[in-house]
């Protein structure tokens, strides 16, 4: 009898082993599939910072320098303060809009605490040069008022998909599938936010609660085969 119902469960074990390996089991929902910057070369980027003065009245900084794609401002609890990034490529000479952030509410930065009135903290945004996509520093800072991030993704050149072509099939992708996506951290998953598309402008509105990493991305549809 022990050897028998032994055998069983060993029969059991293989059977489930075996439905395991058949196209018949749910896969998990798939990566995103992020846009690139057209062009054979990294596209070229500028950066203009912009503060609010206590009357009001906004007043622009000389630009500041992008080293390795990384541009820092300090952020004032209570003051409004913005930087905005632009880039050029290798596909015409004009210079684009690329990226808005605006910050007037810093609350809570971690690793130092709750932010006072008129206290500051450093901000650092990455540019991804190979995806449209940036990761804001320090990682979960929060925020009372959202930040307001802004992305354009006409960086691609069109094309969406990139199979060298721009086609309906990437007007239906951009009216679609298209979509800004964040993670926390490297070995997170992604996941879409439901942020404003502007089709006219080829762009994306957020506010954010707190930093993290953000890329334009088509979703994916996750998929069954059946048997």
């Amino acid at each position: 009898m022990f050897v028998r119902r032994s055998l069983m469960v060993f029969a059991l074990a293989l059977s489930v082993a075996r439905c395991a390996d058949q196209p018949t089991a749910v896969k998990p929902p798939a990566a995103p599939q992020f846009l690139r910057w057209a062009g054979s070369n990294s596209p070229g980027f500028s950066s203009i910072e912009s503060r609010a003065r206590r009357s009001g009245m906004a007043a622009l900084t000389p630009p500041l320098s992008l080293d390795q794609y990384t541009v820092s401002f300090w952020a004032v609890r209570g003051e409004a303060r913005s930087v905005q990034i632009n880039y050029t490529s290798s596909i015409d000479s004009a210079v684009h809009p690329f990226l808005t952030l605006t910050i007037t509410d810093p609350q809570f930065v971690p690793g130092v605490g709750e932010l006072a009135m008129g206290d500051s903290v450093f901000i650092t945004v990455n540019v991804d040069t190979t995806k449209i996509g940036v990761s804001l520093l320090p990682t979960g800072l929060q925020f009372g008022t959202p930040a307001e991030l802004k992305i354009w993704y006409d960086g691609a050149g069109g094309d969406l998909n990139g199979d060298g072509v721009v086609d309906s099939t990437d007007a239906k992708i951009e009216a679609q599938l298209l979509g800004l996506w964040y993670r926390e951290l490297p070995a997170d998953a992604w996941t879409q936010l439901p942020a404003s598309q502007s089709l006219d402008e080829k762009s994306f509105n957020w506010g954010l609660a707190h930093f993290s990493e953000y890329a334009v991305a088509e979703e994916l549809l996750d998929w069954i085969i059946s048997y």
